[in-house]
């Protein structure tokens, strides 16, 4: 199965503010996509450094908004490819289809920093496919045991989600914990991982 692609188009969003750009030293290139995938509309979004984002429910509006606010955090408008961008998009229909379960698309952290960038750099590496981590063991990996609330929160932050696989962090009382993209999305990301029965209907 082939997931439909959108291709994007290097023009400014109508609401990005125009007086916001940094001056052409701090400009970077950067080039997003659209992915339609079994949990909806993925806007892609990636630099020469790698994937930078990834956001649920893509729709006009939605990728209206994070096309200004990327545009306004790179300083200037898209261009048309990137070659990660083409790379994630691969790996992400291939992570849908059941074809992939590590990805090694390189990925620019430029949008996450300090505690919140320690807890996705160890759940990226180290809470693979198919298993689940719970918010208190993920704060102990870390270092910071009494920090369970604020690996939610980091969680919550997360720029690259899928990839960054927060939806493998779960409650201890084993419910299933609370997600950005919905807990409909969790649920079915994790049913395709072999971690929750996949949905009857």
């Amino acid at each position: 199965m082939t997931y439909a692609e959108q291709d994007s188009r290097p023009a400014t969003p109508p609401d990005a503010a125009a007086d916001a750009a940094p001056d052409a030293a701090a400009r970077r290139d950067w080039a997003w996509r659209r992915l339609t995938t079994p949990i909806g509309p993925l806007l892609l979004a990636a630099t020469r450094e790698g994937l930078v984002q990834v956001v649920f429910h893509a729709d006009e509006r939605t990728v209206r908004g994070a096309l200004a606010r990327l545009e306004q955090f790179f300083g200037g408008p898209p261009l048309a490819e990137i070659p990660h961008l083409t790379t994630a998009a691969a790996e992400l229909t291939a992570y849908f289809d059941g074809e992939l379960r590590s990805f090694t698309v390189p990925l620019d952290w430029s949008l996450s920093s300090g505690f919140n960038a320690r807890v996705l750099h160890a759940l990226a590496a180290g809470v693979p496919y198919g298993s689940v981590v719970g918010y208190q063991d993920l704060a102990d990996r870390v270092g910071e045991p009494g920090a369970a609330r604020a690996v939610g929160a980091a969680m919550g932050s997360n720029p690259l989600p899928v990839v960054v696989p927060c939806h493998r962090v779960v409650a201890s009382d084993g419910g299933i914990g609370g997600f950005g993209g919905g807990l409909e999305t969790k649920r079915l990301l994790l049913a395709l991982e072999g971690v929750l029965p996949a949905p009857l209907f």
